[in-house]
């Protein structure tokens, strides 16, 4: 059976603003499936944004399940996503979902994922997926030696991105707060 590989997905958070983005391209081995998916989201009436990288199905139920508990916890980004996180860590259904989630907000930035962790960045700048190191390479390097704004520097590194990774294309979505 051939691995689904897809994804650049890149959070920036620069100058009061945060932006979030992905390439659009779904791969089955060797072979483009889809080059215009959306992978980048605005949930709770538009104040949270999350990204993906893994499994579509498995990362649509996980919009379905953040977007749930985004609900419960009154729009709180970390109550929410500590929550999915556990829920996916000891759940037997979600335990075996194959994917990863970027979310932010006005204040925060968190990356979510199956095995129980929910980290913030350190440098305000995280990436995930196949071409997510050179995103994120590209992203620190724009931040120190340029005056871009947070989706200036989010489009440049993913067309960075791109331009290594071939389970990334340049059909880039992007969501700013």
């Amino acid at each position: 059976m051939e691995s689904w590989h897809h994804t650049t997905v890149l959070a920036v958070r620069r100058e009061g603003h945060v932006a979030l983005g992905s390439d659009g391209q779904v791969t089955l081995g060797s072979t483009v499936i889809k080059a215009s998916a959306s992978k980048v989201r605005r949930l709770a009436g538009g104040a949270v944004l999350a990204g993906f990288a893994g499994s579509v199905a498995d990362a649509l139920a996980l919009f379905t399940r953040f977007e749930a508990k985004l609900e419960a916890f009154g729009h709180n980004l970390e109550r929410a996503a500590v929550e999915l996180a556990r829920d996916w860590r000891t759940d037997k259904a979600l335990r075996h979902l194959e994917a990863m989630l970027l979310t932010a907000d006005a204040t925060a930035t968190l990356l979510v994922s199956g095995t129980g962790e929910v980290l913030s960045p350190d440098d305000d700048v995280v990436a995930v997926g196949s071409g997510g190191p050179y995103a994120l390479a590209a992203a620190r390097a724009l931040i120190a030696h340029s005056d871009l704004s947070a989706v200036q520097i989010v489009r440049n590194a993913l067309e960075i991105a791109a331009s290594i990774d071939i389970y990334t294309n340049d059909r880039i979505t992007i969501e700013e707060l």
